[in-house]
C-alpha cells in the first residue's frame, strides 16, 4: 500500500525536476563566484519565505479531515520553525543584523514561491498540495547540499552559518515516510493532472527565485 504512494511521489519528482539550467545561481555559489551581498541578499529573502510558509502549512494541516495529511504538513511547519533559527546564524554570517533585516524590501520576484504555497494553502486540495511540495523539495534538497558545501569550501562559513542548508539538504527518512502515508490516505481525493500542474508552478517560481538573485546589481 505504501510502496504504492511512495512510488507515486518518486515518479512526480522525476516528472517535476527542474532543467539543470533552470537554476543559473546555485552553480555560481557552488564555484565561490556569487558575492557576499547576494548571499545576504539571499538570507534577507528566505527571513519573508520560512514564515509565510509555516503559516501556510498549518493552514494545510487545518483544512483536512486526514490524520497522516495533516501529520505531513505539521511535520514541515516544525521544521520550517528550525529552519528560522538556523537562518539566524546563516544572516549574522553575512554581516546581517536586526536593523538592517526590519527595514528590507522583498523582491516580487522572491516572494513568488512562498506566495504560490499560501493559494495552494488556501485552494488546493491538501493531497494535491501534499504531490506538488512533496516533488520541489528534492530539488530545493540539491540546492542547499551545494550551497552548504561551497559556504564552507569558498567563503569560510562556520558549520553554525551552514546549518540553515545543511538542514535542508539532509535526507529525511521519517518526512518521506510521512509523505507517502499522507498521499496513501490521501488517495481516494488526488487529482494527479492538479497537482503536476502545481508542482510545475512550484518550481518555475522557484527558478524565478534564483533567477531575481541573479540580476542583482
Amino acid at each position: 500500500m505504501t510502496r504504492t504512494a511512495t512510488e507515486l511521489l518518486e515518479n512526480a519528482a522525476r516528472t517535476l525536476a527542474p532543467d539543470p539550467a533552470a537554476n543559473p545561481l546555485v552553480p555560481l555559489i557552488a564555484r565561490g563566484d556569487a558575492s557576499r551581498d547576494t548571499l545576504a541578499t539571499l538570507a534577507l529573502e528566505q527571513h519573508w519565505v520560512i514564515p509565510a510558509d509555516r503559516t501556510a502549512f498549518l493552514h494545510l494541516a487545518q483544512r483536512t479531515n486526514e490524520p497522516d495529511i495533516a501529520a505531513y504538513f505539521e511535520t514541515l511547519a516544525e521544521g520550517e520553525t528550525l529552519a528560522g533559527r538556523h537562518l539566524e546564524s546563516f544572516a549574522a554570517a553575512c554581516g546581517i543584523d536586526e536593523t538592517r533585516t526590519r527595514a528590507y524590501d522583498p523582491l516580487p520576484g522572491c516572494q513568488a514561491y512562498p506566495s504560490c504555497i499560501a493559494w495552494l494553502a488556501l485552494n488546493a486540495s491538501p493531497a494535491d498540495a501534499v504531490v506538488a511540495i512533496t516533488a520541489n523539495f528534492s530539488a530545493w534538497g540539491g540546492y542547499c547540499a551545494t550551497i552548504a558545501k561551497s559556504l564552507r569550501t569558498h567563503y569560510g562559513f562556520t558549520p553554525e552559518a551552514c546549518a540553515f542548508f545543511d538542514f535542508f539538504a539532509e535526507p529525511s527518512p521519517d518526512l518521506d515516510q510521512k509523505a507517502a502515508s499522507a498521499v496513501q490516505a490521501g488517495m481516494n481525493t488526488l487529482n494527479m493532472e492538479q497537482a503536476y500542474r502545481y508542482g510545475h508552478l512550484l518550481q518555475n517560481y522557484e527558478s524565478l527565485f534564483w533567477e531575481t538573485l541573479l540580476q542583482l546589481p
